[in-house]
């Protein structure tokens, strides 16, 4: 039985939109992506020093285990030029596993849900726009719920919508 899982993409470099849509065209290697979020233009958060970013969120639906995922998301980074030179710098890719079915994974090399998706007003906005009822399995919130919760600031825009054409 497949899973659904909830990635977050974002790029700062180069062509982003470009980068978005190569990204979720590979994913396809790992699963069938089922739903793409607009595309939102999103102000950089702790490292504010650096270009906007473009994001959207994906749901994937995959047979692979958690890890196995990780590990293949970590290569199409590495694939897509992504350099970690900078902790939050500037980055080609950046795709993170936000929510894995319900499952809570608490390792070394890896934490779902996101520990931080939801005080990121640029996860929470794409996410909410494909899946808003989605429980955050620790919380016990929708995500639509974090989201109203959100202090106003960061700047999060919906920049191209169908993301997924």
């Amino acid at each position: 039985m497949p899973a659904l899982v909830y990635l977050s993409l974002g790029s700062n470099v180069g062509d982003r939109e470009i980068q978005l849509r190569d990204a979720l065209r590979r994913l396809a290697a790992n699963g069938r992506v089922v739903a793409v979020s607009s595309f939102y233009e999103t102000e950089p958060v702790e490292f504010t020093d650096q270009a906007w970013f473009l994001n959207c969120v994906a749901a994937l639906e995959t047979t692979e285990t958690p890890e196995q995922l990780l590990m293949a998301l970590l290569h199409i980074e590495q694939q897509m030029g992504r350099q970690r030179i900078q902790k939050k710098g500037p980055r080609t890719i950046d795709i993170d596993i936000l929510l894995f079915d319900e499952a809570i994974v608490d390792s070394p090399a890896l934490t779902i849900p996101h520990p931080a998706m939801h005080q990121r007003r640029f996860v929470l906005e794409p996410l909410a726009e494909i899946a808003p009822e989605v429980r955050h399995p620790v919380l016990k919130k929708t995500v639509r719920e974090l989201l109203d919760a959100l202090p106003a600031g960061q700047i999060v825009r919906r920049v191209i919508v169908k993301a997924n054409d």
